[in-house]
């Protein structure tokens, strides 16, 4: 046995002294809500924080982006945990790799940032089902964001899986977690109080004794806030306004806007969003002289890898798996302009004894050509056994996640006919005796198919890929596939089909084991794997471009990058260097259409704002004319110069077809703006928005901005339909038609206006109902 010698065992001990002395130093560490402010360690605090989700970061570039946000200027980062990220498999919970939230704290710590925990157990984060485990819905009594048992049993098991894992590091245990998130933005979806003070309840008890807390925007605050939890309220403009609907419902405390939007997120088929860089840096200064505190949401987006990017609906949209959400730091990890003026506002507020660090070096991309494929493997050729049944069944009930579905069965010799589906969620191309013959869109509400004449029984093959489920609002319970019974209609007669074979094919994490062949053995392209090798010196980031491919998902050596779609916006997908190798990489392509001539190459810069698909989604056909005026009315009035809520009540009419015609507006400008329409039916009920349809309006600007017409009922507050602006400007009267799915007893209507500015607010307005479209459309 070795001796320790006196002075090395007075140093040991002096050292285990200073670790307990460091210890207890940091167990005093405090974080309170006081009157008027925040207080950390008994002294007023200002949080600047910025959110940024580690599952959208490879876990090796963590480090890299802290130490960006620290040199922006945070203070504090907030992170959403998304609960199909950690329970991917019920009752199997994985902390591990890319999924250690801890680490990522730890490391948040070492760089100096303190962490609000957004656990959820909704998060919504255009994250697919807003962060709810797919296996929820194979109980088809399922009801997230309620009291159902079901959901709040498997909710609690996971909060307090979450509270072993991260309670920890609360800055009462010195730590670095200075508040916790009850639920998420629930006053947009429910009013149920109760419901959120369960979720509270669970927090706890898993072990949270930080100050906890709810969010929601301006308007919706009312629906979800409690006396007895925190509330901070979430804007993306007019912070005054924000924190006066704030101050209604919670008078004292200090002020928290926990998201505060720089940009905004991408979806397919629609242009890539930005953010008024000027803007954003005025409504931070207004907040940080006020003594506000914020988060900006987000301060680096990163990239939705794999299959959990999500959607919204209605209408179905779903997004993008680039998410730089124009953030200050780029997708890459990179500073923008909007950075650097944030950075040069925030030196002027810092607090005592507060510095800021160099700004980490830019990382650079690389282009990359050589990447040749070489082989392919067919869907047809590598199906399953499939599960056989009367009707279609949904992946959920396959016990399946994520990826697609091959339904087929036996149509009839016949003559030319049509093929009804009550509702295919997402997108399906149809084949007839394995040549393509059409393709279901489930964002164009177009769900009938004309099937050519069969001299003889001939086989139906639907592939229905699902492209991430509705994140957030009233719909979110996305079950994938085909819904319902399909009907073939040969004019004479309807014929339900049956006797159906349901084939699995997991995408993703999970893939579908398949046997690879040369690549000249393709004859038709249809649904396929494509693989290729290249060669490397360097392990530079790149973006593949995937311009000369149709829509699927992509893999390098084995890590899912996520989905493409040649609709754009984003034309590009971005490939990490740390997931690269020097010397021989491997790229899968999944064509849900198939590549006759498959070609691949990386870029050193991403495109995220080419649309192919421009007009696709324009409401007005060049065949199309209102001629309606106001003889034609039923409704007429004027709204109030304000921001919130108007709601008007009439006479009830039935109606099936209902047009918003805006005659001006308060500023005298050509414009029409308006964030959301709601209908009330006769008794005062909002009537369901998920059947609406856009089938006309005379203007909506899809150039310079989203002012798509279906933003009007997309649960979004911070979308907007607008008027074209940027190449024309046609003046008043606008119009928008829209189809409500059926017919209602209609007896009022609620609209929201633009809550980020006056251009467009309504001043005096038509309304008009029918049973049948209007004449001219």
């Amino acid at each position: 046995m070795r001796i320790i010698g006196k002075g090395l065992l007075f140093k040991v001990a002096l050292l285990f002294f200073l670790v307990l002395s460091l210890g207890a130093h940091a167990q005093k560490q405090t974080f309170a809500i006081g009157d008027s402010s925040f207080l950390l360690n008994g002294k007023p605090y200002i949080i600047r924080c910025g959110e940024l989700h580690y599952t959208r970061i490879p876990r090796e570039q963590w480090r890299q982006r802290l130490q960006m946000c620290r040199a922006m200027g945070l203070n504090t980062v907030c992170a959403y945990l998304f609960w199909n990220y950690t329970e991917k498999e019920q009752g199997k919970f994985d902390w591990s790799g890319q999924a250690d939230a801890a680490a990522f704290c730890r490391l948040a710590q070492e760089e100096g940032l303190y962490v609000i925990l957004r656990p959820g157990p909704y998060s919504c984060a255009e994250w697919e089902f807003g962060g709810f485990p797919w296996w929820l819905l194979k109980d088809k009594k399922m009801s997230v964001r309620t009291q159902y048992p079901g959901y709040l049993a498997a909710s609690k098991k996971y909060l307090l899986e979450v509270g072993r894992h991260l309670a920890p590091l609360q800055i009462t245990n010195g730590g670095n977690i200075l508040m916790v998130q009850v639920e998420n933005e629930y006053g947009s979806f429910g009013s149920d109080k109760e419901y959120i003070g369960i979720i509270r309840d669970n927090l706890k008890e898993a072990g949270f004794n930080v100050p906890l807390f709810t969010c929601d925007g301006p308007v919706q605050l009312k629906n979800d806030v409690r006396p007895d939890i925190f509330a901070a309220v979430n804007f993306g403009g007019d912070p005054a306004g924000g924190f006066k609907a704030l101050r209604a419902i919670q008078a004292h405390g200090p002020l928290l806007c926990s998201e505060f939007y720089p940009g905004w997120f991408d979806s397919w088929g629609r242009p890539h969003h930005t953010g008024d860089s000027k803007k954003i840096v005025d409504n931070l200064k207004w907040m940080l002289e006020h003594k506000a505190s914020f988060s900006i949401y987000m301060v680096h987006g990163g990239t939705t890898f794999g299959t959990y990017s999500g959607a919204n609906a209605p209408p179905y949209l779903p997004q993008t798996s680039s998410y730089d959400y124009d953030a200050p730091i780029n997708e890459a990890g990179n500073a923008t302009q909007k950075f650097y003026d944030i950075r040069n506002l925030f030196a002027n507020y810092l607090q005592a004894g507060e510095t800021l660090p160099d700004v980490p070096a830019p990382a650079t991309a690389q282009n990359v050509s050589g990447i040749q494929f070489t082989s392919v493997a067919a869907v047809w050729n590598n199906l399953p056994q499939p599960v056989r049944a009367d009707s279609a069944v949904l992946m959920e009930d396959l016990d399946q996640g994520y990826g697609a579905v091959l339904y087929r069965t036996q149509l009839p010799a016949g003559g030319k006919a049509v093929l009804r589906f009550k509702d295919v969620h997402d997108y399906a191309p149809v084949y007839m005796n394995k040549k393509l013959i059409a393709i279901i869109d489930r964002r164009k509400g177009n769900f009938t198919v004309e099937i050519p004449a069969r001299a003889n029984a001939a086989t139906l093959d639907v592939l229905v890929e699902a492209t991430g489920r509705v994140n957030y609002g009233g719909l979110m319970h996305d079950r994938k596939g085909i819904h319902g019974t399909v009907i073939l209609d040969d004019g004479k007669k309807e014929t339900a089909l049956t006797k159906w074979s349901n084939y699995s094919i997991p995408l993703g994490e999970k893939n579908l084991p398949v046997t690879y062949k040369p690549l000249d053995s393709q004859k038709n392209p249809s649904a396929a794997f494509y693989k290729a090798t290249f060669t490397l010196n360097s392990t530079k980031d790149t973006y593949l471009d995937m311009r000369k491919w149709n829509k699927g998902l992509v893999w390098v050596n084995g890590i899912c990058l996520g989905r493409y779609w040649n609709i754009g916006p984003t034309q590009t997908m971005y490939l990490p260097g740390c997931w690269l190798k020097k010397g021989t990489n491997e790229v899968v392509v999944f064509d849900v259409l198939g590549n006759a001539k498959p070609e691949l190459q990386g870029l050193n810069k991403p495109i995220l704002d080419m649309l192919t698909e421009k007009q696709a989604q324009a409401h007005r056909k060049p065949s199309q004319t209102w001629i309606l005026d106001e003889s034609g009315a039923y409704y007429k009035g004027s709204f109030a110069d304000n921001r919130d809520w108007k709601t008007v009540s009439f006479k009830p009419v039935a109606a099936k077809y209902f047009c918003l015609e805006a005659l001006n507006e308060f500023k005298g400008q050509p414009y029409t703006s308006v964030a959301e329409i709601i209908l009330l039916d006769d008794k005062g009920r909002e009537i369901p928005r998920s059947e609406w349809k856009v089938v006309f309006a005379d203007s909506e600007e899809l150039q310079g901005d989203d002012g798509n017409a279906a933003n009007a009922f997309d649960l979004q507050f911070t979308s907007i339909w607008h008027t074209e602006w940027q190449n024309r400007a046609p003046k008043h009267p606008h119009q928008i038609v829209i189809d409500l799915g059926k017919s209602y007893t209609v007896g009022g209507m609620k609209l929201l206006p633009r809550q980020d500015g006056p251009n467009g607010r309504i001043k005096d307005y038509r309304l008009y109902f029918s049973q049948s479209l209007f004449k001219g459309l």
